[in-house]
């Protein structure tokens, strides 16, 4: 299962990790969001030990949504060495994250 990030631990989880970072920023209430969820999971199997896979629930945790400019979800952001280094805004197919991660591990 993805790991579920808070404002309190993002600084710790995606900022300082040594591995590629996605974050899934997303809302219960988001249906493109729900439908995203089963390619997050499949995508943490996939990248278990090369790259860690997150998710932010936006109505929890507002702080760094609003950090990086999250204005429509679900919104992913790809992190190496604590920056943001791709976007997705909106679902796209599974090989478009695996494409972006794979250049990154």
């Amino acid at each position: 299962m993805a790991l579920e990030v808070t404002d309190a631990t993002f600084d710790e989880v995606v900022l300082k990790s040594d591995k590629p970072v996605l974050v899934d920023f997303w809302a219960a209430w988001c249906g493109p969001c729900r439908m995203l969820t089963p390619i997050v999971e499949e995508l943490n199997n996939d990248f278990e030990g090369k790259a860690v896979i997150t998710k932010v629930d936006v109505d929890a945790n507002q702080e760094f949504a609003a950090k990086y400019g999250v204005r429509n979800i679900p919104t992913v952001l790809i992190f190496k060495n604590g920056e943001v280094v791709d976007k997705q805004v909106g679902v796209a197919p599974k090989a478009t994250y695996t494409e972006k991660l794979e250049a990154l591990v």
